[in-house]
């Protein structure tokens, strides 16, 4: 377990710094494989030495080698963000069939949530390749584990997930975007594929999470109650909750209530 997990951070240092390619370009419609990454003050491509994920801009103290512009501390973040949630997300799942389809959301949900908070939009791009991707890795992964009516639920989970954003973005198009929508359906597809459970609980503390987190900001006049708030991080945010408290929250509501 330390060496997957040790590999899992290295692959998520490398991923994150390709994930700042797509979180600067993807908004922009500009393509993530080419020209190489520059400085954006000089224009000066960056050298593979400055290139090493967290290290070179701890090296470069934050700033261009060419012309000293400051390098914004966001690029490390993602990185070791991006590391930690691969080493956690590997420590969570251990050496399972499942665990290439849940790196691969981690690192998609790295990027959505900071495109949504940027520029208040989830890229097709982004979101509709992860059905394909996702689905692919799941059902593979409950073929290979003889489980295959995880994928009924899976995709029955999609569907609900889906229809349910579809409905409420029909009856308030301006608090539910169609982007969330698209995504409700992957983070139902991952949910449902783990139980019941953990979809019934990660979709209702993405409500929960985006209501708190809205009555705060309204209340220290951060926000008006016409303001748009980026909601996928919530759903994102929710649905991880969800896959790994899911369960234990179920079943102590369930107590409860004394069912």
């Amino acid at each position: 377990m330390p060496l997957l997990v040790a590999a899992c951070v290295v692959l998520g240092l490398l991923i994150g710094s390709f994930l700042n390619v797509v979180i600067w370009r993807v908004p922009r419609g500009e393509s993530v494989v080419s020209p190489p990454s520059a400085c954006p003050a000089c224009g000066r491509p960056i050298r593979p030495r400055d290139n090493v994920p967290v290290l070179s801009w701890l090296l470069l103290r934050g700033r261009c080698r060419d012309c000293g512009s400051p390098i914004s501390a966001r690029y490390p973040l993602v990185e070791a963000g991006t590391a930690a949630l691969f080493g956690a997300t590997a420590a969570w799942i251990g050496w399972q069939w499942h665990l290439p389809a849940f790196l691969y959301l981690a690192a998609a949900a790295i990027a959505l949530a900071l495109i949504d908070l940027d520029v208040q939009r989830l890229p097709d791009s982004i979101v509709l390749p992860s059905y394909f991707v996702g689905g692919v890795l799941l059902a593979g992964a409950s073929l290979l584990d003889g489980n295959p009516d995880q994928i009924l639920r899976a995709a029955i989970g999609m569907a609900a997930l889906y229809a349910l954003y579809f409905v409420l973005a029909l009856v308030y198009p301006g608090g539910m975007g169609f982007g969330d929508v698209k995504l409700a359906g992957v983070l139902g597809m991952y949910l449902a594929w783990l139980g019941w459970a953990e979809l019934v609980v990660g979709a209702f503390l993405a409500f929960l999470l985006g209501g708190v987190v809205g009555g705060a900001l309204m209340a220290v006049n951060r926000a008006g109650r016409k303001t748009r708030i980026p909601f996928g991080p919530f759903m994102l945010l929710g649905a991880y909750l969800g896959m790994v408290l899911g369960r234990p929250i179920a079943d102590w509501y369930l107590n409860l209530i004394g069912l």
